[in-house]
């Protein structure tokens, strides 16, 4: 059974999840409609995806384990960036917060003793350094393009297969 405060605390967490999916969807959205990025476009699509399935994982952790996992109104994202690079800054920012939102719930769930949740949150943990490592590695790639259109083209080729190679190393 979860405490009050592991309950909130994990419904919070919903929330940033939440939040994450429809960010990246805007920043897919926005992407779609600047020419020539269809492979971002992707990744922010499936990014997004991906954020929803987390924030559904801890929903059905929070109902199984006697809670109950509320789902939580959102503010509007971002909708516009001033470039690809502006858009890629902010995924790593987005990540960062989330990497210290999970760290936070592992320290309640070691304070509760609570064990279950903590192993539950392991996942969360291996899979928000994989999630930030992955946003540095791009960022790192556009800083060193810069404005070269032929670096622009050759990352919006590339990042699919740069983001599924990442997806598919053991986690």
């Amino acid at each position: 059974m979860l405490s009050k405060r592991m309950q909130d605390a994990l419904n919070g967490q919903i929330l940033i999840e939440a939040q994450s999916s429809q960010a990246y969807l805007a920043m897919g959205s926005w992407a779609e409609i600047q020419p020539g990025f269809d492979g971002v476009t992707q990744f922010f699509f499936r990014h997004s995806d991906e954020e929803r399935m987390h924030m559904l994982k801890l929903i059905h952790f929070i109902n199984e384990r006697g809670g109950f996992a509320s789902v939580p109104a959102l503010e509007q994202p971002n909708l516009s960036f001033n470039s690809i690079r502006h858009a890629f800054k902010e995924l790593l920012h987005h990540e960062i917060k989330v990497s210290e939102s999970i760290n936070g719930l592992v320290d309640i769930a070691l304070e509760e003793r609570d064990y279950a949740t903590h192993n539950f949150l392991q996942w969360y943990v291996a899979e928000q350094i994989e999630e930030e490592r992955l946003a540095r590695v791009l960022n790192d790639k556009l800083e060193m393009i810069g404005d070269d259109k032929g670096g622009l083209y050759l990352f919006d080729r590339d990042i699919l297969q740069v983001g599924m190679a990442d997806k598919s190393t053991p986690q």
